[in-house]
């Protein structure tokens, strides 16, 4: 059963009441929010994920509510909070859809060490699965949701979530976020994209989110093994550029780039050396989204 087949007024009911259960990628997250701007978020962009059944196991339980009742009214505020603990400062109401991303993301990444987590986007083109690490103001994302605007799957803007156990890819396609003038290049480049609320006066500037398409999320069960690892970086009025790395260097960047590493010590260290040995790995510098898309399909 999909998001989109429950009726608003069900869908805040739930939120609300008893919460509601999250199938996203390979976890089931329980979500108890009254804010209609939350509703309205999973409305517009979740729609195509199913809901988790009331059996499965819930991985992460997370609410947004107003810190008080005078801040659901005056000045209102929004927490994010996991299994009772609050993580974060509070933040302008407005934002609370935001605050459920990037939330999430947290949980994700302090508590999923059943995966080495590396800061990164990750698409799939023919059957070759490439992550796309980047530093904030590398542009990974706008060069990953253009991509996937024109074609390319989407595993996540985000994270790469690479099993201990396996050594696969799982793919998790939330939301992509956008920020500041990425938002209406990305709107520019694809007429059917699927934009969330603009919000503005963020800590990160002028954040929305696109929906993922419906595609990518149905085949949230089915990973990828890793072919190519680009590590992308917007520069304004060159030339693109695509330089071939190391071995030895594109390890130490990738583990610069992971939320775990260090937690899983060894095993941590043989999994990227067995990732890196799988991939032939790039430094790349792109200016021009249609250039860039150019580029990388020359590589799959």
């Amino acid at each position: 059963m999909k998001i989109s087949s429950l009726p608003k007024r069900e869908l805040k009911r739930r939120l609300s009441v008893e919460g509601l259960g999250l199938n996203i990628g390979p976890f089931n997250i329980k979500l108890t929010s009254s804010l209609p701007v939350v509703a309205d978020g999973l409305e517009q962009l979740y729609g195509d994920f199913d809901l988790a059944k009331e059996a499965d196991f819930t991985d992460f339980w997370v609410s947004l509510a107003a810190p008080s009742i005078l801040r659901r009214w005056f000045r209102p505020q929004v927490n994010f909070s996991f299994d009772g603990y609050t993580p974060f400062k509070p933040l302008p109401q407005k934002q609370a859809f935001a605050m459920f991303e990037w939330g999430l993301n947290w949980c994700v990444a302090n508590n999923a060490h059943q995966y080495l987590i590396i800061h990164a986007a990750v698409i799939e083109r023919n059957g070759v699965t490439c992550i796309l690490p980047g530093t904030p103001g590398s542009g990974k994302s706008t060069l990953c949701a253009g991509l996937v605007c024109k074609g390319w799957r989407l595993f996540s803007d985000e994270m790469a979530l690479i099993s201990v156990s396996t050594g696969e890819i799982f793919p998790i396609p939330r939301p992509v976020s956008l920020k500041n003038q990425s938002i209406e290049i990305i709107q520019h480049y694809s007429t059917g994209v699927v934009m969330g609320e603009i919000v503005m006066d963020t800590a990160k500037g002028t954040v929305s989110h696109m929906r993922p398409p419906k595609s990518d999320v149905e085949l949230s069960n089915r990973p990828g093994r890793a072919r190519l690892i680009v590590f992308p970086k917007y520069k304004k009025d060159v030339d693109p550029n695509l330089v071939l790395l190391g071995r030895a260097s594109a390890l130490l960047k990738v583990a610069e780039n992971s939320f775990n590493y260090s937690v899983l010590g060894l095993q941590g260290f043989e999994l990227l050396r067995e990732l890196i040995s799988g991939c032939d790995c790039y430094d790349f510098s792109y200016q021009s989204l249609d250039e860039a898309k150019e580029i990388l399909e020359s590589l799959v």
